[in-house]
């Protein structure tokens, strides 16, 4: 086939791309090569344009043994067990097909981690809707729900945690952001890496079919009014194979036959035998005829870019086929030898006798293009963020205010959503979603064997209204919100992973936003000692022009050493006093009030000081197993973490609350529903009470004693006052009406 410059524009590539690929091959590439070239220099598969912004993270730590550049991270948690995790999109899939665009993200974060030779055993998510009004709204939000609940709870894995947010910006592009953590011996750990001339390439899972070709380069292109349904076919999961496929793994890594495994994700066969290769320093020789297919007539150009998923690349010892074969076949899965590792640093495809494609393995990694494209402030940057609040009114009846928040989509209870997925699978898990951060107890052997005191925390977290406005310091905050989840529940901080959404970075304003944003990141992990250890960058989210909201979501998980000092976000028992951690201030921007109830997405967010954040954070976990219960003040601020604290399926509890408006010198609504960062509200015994006191005047942590816990009623000052039900009912209810309770 003659490759036209039509051809070329199809797979994705620039006419500057296509001549660096004649350069390197030194001839006109085949159809193979040149969608080989088209996935691996993809946005999705490359990291072209972000990668030069990413290497300032801070990456390394006592407690990181494996950092980014594999499936997954890897950290320390001690007694000779790690802990695996990883986040990543499936945005554009879910948009087009819901059901399976989700599933398909919550199967593939699942590989990355058992590749890693962990047994996955905690999901989060972390999910981006447009308005209420837009008339797909209900149609994605149900079907990735779904999507998400079928795989995992099909794959015997508990959804412990994650967000669902609500904004107009994503009315063309939902964000669907899937989060693993799994558990593994600290001496069993995989990585993948093709080693050992003449070792096999064994194919192992499900066969090959036709679903999901060009996936990544999909992923890595904007779309246009109408234009998605055009896509190519999304992926198509089967959590039951994937199930089979964990175990024969995990049989298989006991055997001491695998040198290296890879998940064929995005990009498929072709990626996982590249990237193997370019890790390994080698070359490796595939043959197509003896790949498992599921359709008839595949040319070697689909076998190499299907997507289709429960799918698995090895690396084994030579003389381990059997061994190989035996297990899989038990588990009535294929497992083909379809290759070998050479020494030659070429990625040679065969069909037979022909040879198909014959590539150098670094290029297509190594010299793939790498962008530093200019970005400039938006204009409406400094409008926004100088916004004038003496413009806008301020309510009257805080009461009314208050249910209004709490019936709010970013706000209301998401309890819809989390009682689709099963998040007790495997009887780990201590805390349910719908707390601050996410809580299961640690087994010893890899997730398998018998509790451990030690539980992990997790987390899931962005605040994109604020990225929005100041894409800088709402990313910092991100970081600090997520760590301090974690704190709030008893938790130290190990390591995060984070999912980076944007739009077309080919516009200086969304590159200035995503420039920025890094920034953010990077100075939040170096001044709170939290490394990134993995991480997943989507761009192109975006649609006629119109971007999503920055969204640099923050995947963390924290350690608890003994998980009878975990803290809970409820409040407890009456008469325990309520105390407020740290210092209010005057910021309302970007607030969740001023968005509900004066329409707005202005002003600057709060701004985030590290000392204070850090004092909480060592305050916090100090606490643990004193304080009755602790809970992170976000969105929404003091009157409706009050009311979170107040709720609970099983025994909803009232408060008295006091507070000195006086003392503040500034509006009442800032004070009640402003969003100041660095900020917990804690419950304590009477008999505890100078203890908490003492830690947090030791950390130099502002502590106000604000109330009691008790009676039926939810009463700050004669501000507010309002029955502990109506409010309960007003926030539980409102996201299955708005669903018309479809389950």
């Amino acid at each position: 086939m003659t490759i036209t410059p039509d051809i070329v524009k199809e797979h994705g590539l620039t006419t500057e791309e296509y001549d660096k690929v004649l350069k390197i091959m030194g001839r006109e590439p085949t159809i193979t090569e040149l969608g080989i070239f088209s996935v691996m220099w993809s946005e999705h598969c490359s990291y072209k344009t972000s990668r030069i912004h990413l290497k300032g993270f801070p990456v390394d730590g006592p407690q990181v043994i494996q950092g980014p550049g594999e499936n997954a991270g890897i950290v320390d948690i001690g007694d000779g067990m790690a802990c695996a995790f990883k986040v990543e999109s499936h945005n554009h899939p879910s948009y087009i097909e819901p059901y399976q665009g989700a599933a398909t993200g919550v199967g593939g974060i699942m590989r990355d981690v058992f590749t890693m030779g962990a047994r996955p055993v905690a999901n989060l998510n972390s999910l981006r809707f447009g308005g209420l009004n837009h008339a797909k709204t209900k149609h994605l939000l149900e079907g990735v729900v779904a999507g998400i609940a079928g795989y995992g709870n099909c794959m015997g894995v508990p959804t412990v945690g994650g967000e669902v947010w609500f904004n107009e910006s994503y009315n063309g592009n939902c964000l669907v952001n899937a989060m693993n953590v799994g558990l593994v011996n600290a001496d069993s750990i995989f990585l993948g890496t093709a080693e050992g001339v003449g070792n096999p390439i064994i194919y192992v899972g499900s066969k090959t079919g036709r679903d999901g070709i060009h996936g990544a380069t999909m992923a890595s292109d904007t779309f246009e009014e109408g234009e998605e349904g055009n896509r190519p076919t999304v992926q198509v999961g089967d959590p039951f194979t994937e199930k089979l496929l964990l175990e024969a793994c995990m049989e298989l890594f006991a055997t001491d036959s695998v040198i290296g495994i890879q998940d064929m994700g995005a990009a498929g066969l072709t990626s996982s035998s590249v990237e193997m290769a370019s890790r390994g320093g080698a070359g490796v020789e595939i043959d197509v005829l003896n790949v498992p297919r599921r359709e008839e007539g595949m040319t070697p150009y689909e076998i190499m870019l299907s997507e289709s998923q429960e799918r698995m690349l090895m690396v084994v010892k030579q003389g381990a086929e059997d061994t190989v074969k035996k297990i899989f076949d038990k588990w009535d899965l294929d497992a083909a030898v379809i290759g070998k590792v050479t020494d030659t640093g070429r990625v040679v495809i065969k069909e037979g006798s022909e040879t198909v494609a014959d590539l150098p393995a670094e290029a297509l990694t190594e010299e793939a293009p790498m962008y530093d494209r200019p970005y400039s402030e938006p204009k409406w940057y400094n409008e926004n963020i100088n916004f004038n609040f003496k413009e806008i009114f301020e309510p009257t009846d805080f009461s009314k205010v208050l249910i209004d928040l709490l019936e709010s989509p970013n706000l209301a209870s998401r309890h819809w959503v989390f009682r689709q997925y099963d998040h007790m699978v495997g009887v780990n898990t201590t805390t349910l979603p719908g707390s601050d951060a996410g809580i299961i107890r640690v087994r010893e052997d890899g997730g398998t064997g018998k509790l451990t005191d030690k539980a992990l925390a997790m987390t899931l977290d962005c605040n994109s209204r604020y990225c929005y406005l100041d894409p800088y310091e709402g990313a910092k905050i991100a970081v600090a919100e997520a760590a301090r989840n974690l704190s709030v529940s008893g938790a130290k901080p190990l390591a995060l992973t984070d999912c980076l959404n944007f739009g077309d970075p080919t516009r200086e304003e969304v590159m200035w936003q995503f420039v920025r944003a890094v920034e953010g990141i990077k100075e939040a992990c170096k001044e709170l000692h939290i490394p990134v250890i993995s991480g997943n960058v989507s761009l192109y989210n975006e649609t006629s022009g119109v971007a999503v909201h920055p969204t640099p979501t923050i995947g963390m998980v924290g350690l608890i050493e003994d998980y009878r000092k975990q803290m809970r976000c409820n409040f407890r028992a009456s008469g325990d006093i309520i105390v407020l951690l740290g210092e209010t201030f005057d910021e309302l921007g970007g607030s969740e009030y001023l968005k509900v109830v004066h329409k707005l997405e202005k002003g600057a967010p709060p701004k985030l000081d590290f000392a204070r954040e850090k004092a909480l954070h060592e305050a916090l976990r100090n606490m643990a197993g004193i304080a009755s219960s602790a809970h992170d003040l976000s969105e929404g601020g003091l009157a409706v973490g009050l009311a979170e604290c107040c709720f609970s399926a099983q025994n909803s509890i009232g408060c008295e609350v006091d507070v000195d408006f006086d003392s503040f010198g500034f509006r009442m609504d800032s004070i009640l529903f402003g969003e100041s960062q660095s900020r917990a509200i804690i419950s304590v015994h009477p008999d505890k009470l100078g203890e908490v006191k003492a830690i947090a005047e030791k950390e130099g942590v502002k502590f106000t004693e604000i109330g009691k816990v008790g009676g039926d009623l939810i009463r700050i000052n004669d501000i507010i006052k309002a029955r502990v039900q109506d409010l309960y009912k007003a926030w539980h209810e409102f996201i299955p009406n708005y669903m018309g309770d479809k389950i």
